[in-house]
């Protein structure tokens, strides 16, 4: 490619695609299992997109391409981790002790937003992205389908049952013992 060509793409893929940087890294944070995978996900991500920047369509959705292409990254690095799990460090005594210790929730104290961020961490991934895609970054069905590569219908499902799930956690508390922490 010559270098004028280059220059002009890499303006281009400045404009459109490092503009939503922010709202990628932020959504990697809630999907990705720990902080520094989702600071690798979004890195591969645009690693991902500068490769393939010349199928994207100047004008067209940019974001929801960038969304498209991380869920894709994330989904093959799942699929890594399964082929390939890791030896848990906690014995499951060791499990039961830690959920002993969680305060029963109260329904009549306010829930802070870190609580329900805190219990986003215990819902599966597939709901977690469905109700950050949705929820948060204020992306259409129609959007999400496309970017986790499933029917509407399936979003519309898993986003039930999310929501659903978060309402159980938060008035369980199942996740209190991790909300005092932030995660």
């Amino acid at each position: 490619m010559n270098p004028r060509k280059l220059e002009l793409q890499r303006q281009v893929f400045e404009r459109e695609a490092l503009a939503h940087l922010d709202v990628l890294l932020r959504t990697a944070k809630r999907v990705a299992p720990t902080p520094v995978e989702a600071e690798d996900v979004v890195q591969e991500t645009y690693l991902r997109a500068w490769k393939h920047f010349d199928s994207f369509e100047t004008g067209s959705n940019c974001r929801a391409w960038l969304f498209r292409i991380m869920f894709n990254v994330i989904n093959s690095k799942r699929s890594n981790r399964e082929k390939h799990p890791e030896i848990p460090l906690l014995e499951e005594e060791d499990k039961q002790a830690q959920l002993s210790n969680v305060v029963a929730f109260d329904p009549l104290k306010k829930i802070e937003s870190s609580q329900v961020l805190a219990a986003t961490n215990f819902l599966s991934p597939e709901h977690r992205a469905v109700l950050w895609l949705v929820v948060v970054e204020e992306l259409s069905y129609r959007e999400a389908a496309e970017i986790l590569e499933v029917p509407i219908g399936t979003v519309m499902s898993r986003l039930h049952r999310a929501r659903r799930e978060l309402r159980a956690l938060l008035m369980t508390n199942r996740a209190g013992a991790r909300m005092a922490d932030g995660r």
